[in-house]
């Protein structure tokens, strides 16, 4: 409160006195006792650093507020943000980013409504954008009315005013820091991302000043804005219908294998693997100019981003039907959608791929969302690529021993199942025992 409380009274080192160097019963030098003297206890903070202009705090100010918030958390902030407004609202206030990493389970309503310096509440959802519920910290005005009822609120001119500017100062915050500090500000993007996405997905106008600080992180290491993402990848990156196509990974250990098969073409992948991101992509695709994104275990490599390439195919059409109609039989799984290609002789015979579609809608639902598609009760789908010009199937295709044809098949679709992590348990303890017992 704006006044100092008193409760009791507690004993403080006088300021007034210091203490002397005196000699003792010895001879020897000491210093003399500290005086004490007994004052009122205040037990509030009448001059809190919200009210404060930025240029009246250092940096362990703010800390020590932080402190003073938040006793019990032992995590430091990463940065604040100190609001001061004059007009066309009055607004103060001090907002912390807390490490967060990919947890979107964590406790909102950290954010305290003052009016005046008196405390109104911690529900700030209509006052303060959605997004930033999830940060900490303090905001004061006295144009904000005390009834804080929801339907009030959204009803409210200067309510909408005040929503607006947070959003503007912190997108603004962001970009200058990404600006003085790139460093630092990249080694904090993992912290962060979650609120810089959520903020994209769900706020128009914090999006429309996103491409100044959102960063896309590669598997190679560097965080790139957008439009240095963009200039990058182009000239390899964009289809033979002229869509800019960005690669990227969810699981850069999972999805080794298909990796390094897109980089081996000197293609770029970021690494993207929030929560947020399949609304993120779907966002961006929106509003975006001709680019879709495609996670690297979306199709095969030929097909990510379709290219003006003729292949010579080794079977024939009769060929292909035949040994499709076999490669079915033999796996009998109806979660594998079969499709024979002409492929380089050198890429892997068959490869595991999910649609990015489905997999994308199954991916929002989780996270909310996308469950308009009705995709939240349908079975993963994957389709296997057979790479109709490589060794082991045009081979597959001399054996006239339909058995021996079909084991081949197996160990081959094990190999693939193996390769994206999809082979677990009793499957992959049979596919070790077997291709040992073919070695003896």
């Amino acid at each position: 409160m704006p006044v100092p409380i008193k409760f009791g009274t507690q004993e403080v080192d006088d300021p007034e006195h210091t203490p002397q160097t005196i000699k003792d019963e010895k001879g020897e030098e000491t210093k003399e006792p500290q005086r004490k003297i007994t004052v009122d206890k205040i037990v509030n903070n009448p001059s809190p650093a919200w009210i404060k202009q930025p240029s009246e705090l250092e940096e362990k100010d703010y800390m020590e507020f932080y402190r003073e918030l938040y006793p019990m958390q032992f995590d430091q902030p990463l940065f604040h943000i100190h609001l001061n407004v004059d007009y066309p609202f009055n607004l103060t206030g001090i907002l912390f980013f807390p490490k967060l990493g990919n947890n979107l389970n964590i406790e909102k309503d950290k954010i305290q409504l003052y009016q005046n310096q008196v405390y109104v509440t911690d529900e700030v959802k209509g006052i303060v954008p959605e997004f930033l519920t999830l940060l900490k910290g303090v905001i004061d005005s006295p144009d904000i009315p005390l009834n804080v009822s929801r339907s009030y609120l959204q009803a409210d001119g200067a309510v909408k005013k005040i929503s607006k500017y947070i959003s503007k100062k912190v997108a603004d915050k962001m970009a200058s820091l990404l600006k003085d500090s790139p460093e630092d500000f990249k080694a904090k993007w993992n912290d962060i991302k979650v609120v810089i996405e959520y903020g994209m997905i769900s706020d128009d106008k914090f999006y429309e000043k996103s491409d100044k600080f959102c960063l896309y992180p590669t598997t190679q290491g560097e965080y790139l804005l957008w439009d240095e993402l963009t200039e990058k990848i182009k000239d390899n990156q964009t289809d033979k219908d002229g869509n800019l196509v960005v690669l990227y990974t969810s699981d850069p250990l999972g999805q080794d294998a298909y990796i390094q098969s897109v980089e081996e073409k000197g293609y770029q992948v970021l690494l993207l693997d929030s929560p947020l991101v399949p609304h993120l992509i779907q966002k961006l695709e929106s509003s975006k100019e001709k680019v879709q994104f495609a996670r690297v275990d979306a199709d095969h490599i030929n097909n990510l981003i379709k290219k003006d390439e003729t292949v010579i195919s080794k079977l024939d059409q009769t060929q292909k039907d035949s040994l499709k109609k076999i490669i079915e039989e033999a796996i009998s799984d109806s979660a594998y959608s079969v499709t024979l290609e002409d492929l380089d002789s050198t890429q892997a015979p068959f490869a595991i791929t999910q649609p990015e579609f489905m997999r994308r809608m199954k991916d929002m639902q989780q996270t909310g969302g996308g469950g308009m598609f009705g995709m939240g009760g349908f079975p993963d789908m994957y389709n296997l690529v057979v790479n109709a010009n490589s060794d082991f199937v045009v081979n597959l295709d001399q054996i006239k021993d339909l058995e021996l044809q079909k084991q081949k098949i197996l160990q081959g679709f094990s190999l693939a199942k193996l390769s994206q992590n999809l082979l677990k348990g009793k499957d992959l303890t049979d596919f070790v025992r077997k291709n040992f017992d073919s070695l003896a």
